[in-house]
């Protein structure tokens, strides 16, 4: 691939350096109109003094602070997780529409949560308020495991099955994982599976402040780790056959970044629920504004992307609508589903991995 040396590097680099400018001022301009736009209208100079510390009077404060920054900071935050998560599942199992979605992971992360709340014998909300930073953590760590379980069995198929067909596993162990869920929420009462039911409907408004501490530290820690995985990544474009070639450990590298993945869909999930297709089409877009496979320049391409994105669709679910509000899924499967079935038939007229 000549799009991965080092001279088309640079030169890509400086081509596509405008874009990331772009991308940049389009989420500070999205992340201030999730602060100013709502029921109750905020003026951008009330937001901006608000941030900069002045004072804006208590009803304003309390909007702009107890409400609207936690869910505009877990939308740019946990955007960006999923693009990222996104572009790795694709590269990782060398399929476009490889997404935490569509593979069925997210599913398996609410599985692993809702053990932990069926055991636990309250659920959502309740689970966090009774215990506290421990029940956060345990929350995070039990979507983390659901979801590391599955990429576990995805990846012990990936070299036996073709594309399409693993696509359709991870289908139809998602929605295995799915009838699980119901059956456990068989063993909790009425309203505890009402406060599931709450929690299991995706969305960015619903993280606290405290489980704000976690996500963000969490979501920092896999892009970190992410990119250290880049050059690896760069050289499985090419073959596990000449990445081994090269000295790299192919089976260890595999290993740790559907770690990260699995780490990246499972803490998204426990504080926001199943976000639908946002790692596709981040990835996806990413792909098209940039026009190159590197992924020292898809990678932050796709975490900018992601971040834009789900500012975007919260917004447009916290719009003052005058009826009803939007769901955050319903918003995003608007794009996601063509970007998805455009994808496929590209795919299908011309076979290749790109």
């Amino acid at each position: 691939m000549n799009d991965l040396t080092t001279e088309h590097f640079i030169e890509t680099t400086r081509r596509v350096w405008p874009r990331y400018m772009l991308l940049g001022l389009c989420i500070a301009l999205l992340f201030l109109a999730e602060l100013s736009i709502g029921v109750v209208a905020v003026p951008l100079d009330a937001v901006l003094g608000g941030l900069l510390g002045r004072d804006i009077g208590v009803v304003w404060h309390n909007i702009l602070f107890d409400f609207r920054l936690p869910r505009a900071l877990n939308a740019l935050f946990s955007g960006a997780a999923l693009g990222a998560a996104g572009l790795l599942l694709q590269t990782l199992f060398r399929n476009p529409l490889a997404d935490p979605f569509v593979l069925g992971i997210v599913h398996s992360a609410r599985l692993g949560a809702a053990v932990l709340v069926t055991f636990a014998g309250v659920a959502g909300n309740a689970l966090l308020v009774k215990f506290g930073l421990l029940g956060d953590v345990g929350l995070a760590l039990a979507s983390v495991a659901g979801s590391t379980l599955l990429l576990g069995l995805l990846a012990l198929l990936a070299g036996r099955l073709n594309a399409i067909t693993l696509l359709i596993c991870g289908l139809m162990l998602g929605y295995l994982a799915v009838g699980l869920i119901s059956v456990l929420m068989h063993f909790i009462d009425e309203n505890q599976a009402r406060a599931f039911k709450a929690w299991d409907d995706a969305s960015f408004a619903g993280a606290t402040v405290a489980q704000l501490r976690l996500l963000i530290p969490g979501v920092l820690l896999g892009l970190l780790a992410l990119a250290m995985l880049v050059k690896p990544l760069n050289a499985l474009l090419l073959g596990e056959r000449y990445a081994a070639s090269m000295g790299m450990p192919v089976k260890r590298v595999r290993r740790f970044a559907l770690f990260v993945a699995a780490w990246l869909c499972g803490l998204v999930t426990a504080f926001c629920g199943p976000v639908a297709f946002l790692g596709l089409v981040a990835a996806q877009v990413a792909r098209g504004l940039l026009g190159s496979a590197d992924h020292r320049l898809l990678l932050p391409g796709a975490v900018l992307v992601g971040s834009a994105l789900g500012l975007a669709a919260d917004l447009v679910t916290h719009l003052p609508w005058s009826r009803h509000v939007l769901h955050l899924n319903a918003v995003i499967g608007l794009v996601g589903a063509p970007v998805a079935l455009y994808v496929l038939l590209r795919r299908q007229r011309s076979a290749g991995w790109q």
